[in-house]
């Protein structure tokens, strides 16, 4: 019979002073907060609830359309709300498939969305509570205006804007560690 026999052939090791060189690259891991986290969908939901909060507050009381301040609180908690809500929606997709969402382009716009709306947030909620403070205590008209109605919503939409500032936190932290 001729049956071939296998031949073993020694394969050697690489040298090891490369790798004590260049030691790989190792990931950094996934943190509670960041985007498709079930952390960082805690963060969106909850931004998106509390901008909602503020705008139906603040739409609620009929004379809110005569400030300028409270017409720019409820255009910047339509744009939290819609930017929050769209990033949940992606942070859920993530999570259902199991996909991580540090790409550097995406992490570069999400990073720009949440500067954009945490800043905007911020100073409509800061001008709102300058007319609040003006008209409770300054003029001292309460009894004409709603002023719990734009107490409370200027409330709702500083919490939304606490909540948007680890979302940007992380995504900023997370590209300066690329």
């Amino acid at each position: 019979m001729f049956v071939s026999r296998p031949a073993v052939h020694p394969v050697e090791a690489p040298p090891l002073t490369d790798a004590a060189e260049n030691p790989p690259r190792v990931r950094m891991k996934e943190i509670q907060g960041m985007p498709g986290t079930s952390g960082g969908l805690a963060l969106r939901l909850s931004q998106f609830v509390f901008a909602a909060a503020a705008l139906g507050v603040m739409v609620s009381a009929s004379d809110f359309a005569s400030v300028t301040a409270f017409c720019y609180l409820v255009a910047a908690t339509i744009l939290q709300g819609l930017w929050s809500i769209s990033l949940a929606f992606l942070d859920i997709y993530a999570l259902l498939v199991k996909r991580c969402l540090r790409n550097p382009r995406a992490l570069h716009l999400f990073t720009l969305g949440d500067g954009i709306t945490a800043t905007l947030t911020f100073a409509a909620a800061c001008a709102s509570s300058g007319i609040t403070v003006l008209i409770g205590n300054d003029l001292n008209i309460c009894s004409q205006n709603h002023c719990t109605s734009f107490e409370t919503a200027t409330a709702m939409a500083f919490i939304s804007w606490f909540a948007v500032c680890p979302s940007f936190l992380m995504n900023f932290w997370s590209l300066a560690c690329r």
